[in-house]
C-alpha cells in the first residue's frame, strides 16, 4: 500500500503544474483579448506576446515531467 501511495504523491507535482499552466494560459488569453479590445491597432504585437508568454507558461509542465523521472 505504501509504494502505491508514494507513486501517486510522487506524480502529484506534474498534475499541479499542468493545472497551474492551464490557468495561466487562460488568464493570458483573457487579458490578450481584453487588450486587443481596448487597442485594436496593437493586435499583432499583443498576439505575439501572448503566444510567447503562453509557451513559457506551458514550459513549466515539461520541467515538472523531466523532474519526475
Amino acid at each position: 500500500m505504501l509504494p502505491m501511495l508514494a507513486e501517486m504523491t510522487g506524480s502529484l507535482h506534474i498534475g499541479l503544474a499542468a493545472v497551474g499552466s492551464a490557468i495561466g494560459v487562460g488568464i493570458i488569453g483573457m487579458k490578450a483579448a481584453e487588450a486587443t479590445g481596448r487597442n485594436p491597432g496593437a493586435a499583432g504585437a499583443i498576439r505575439n506576446q501572448a503566444i510567447i508568454f503562453a509557451a513559457l507558461a506551458e514550459g513549466v509542465v515539461f520541467f515538472a515531467i523531466f523532474l519526475a523521472k
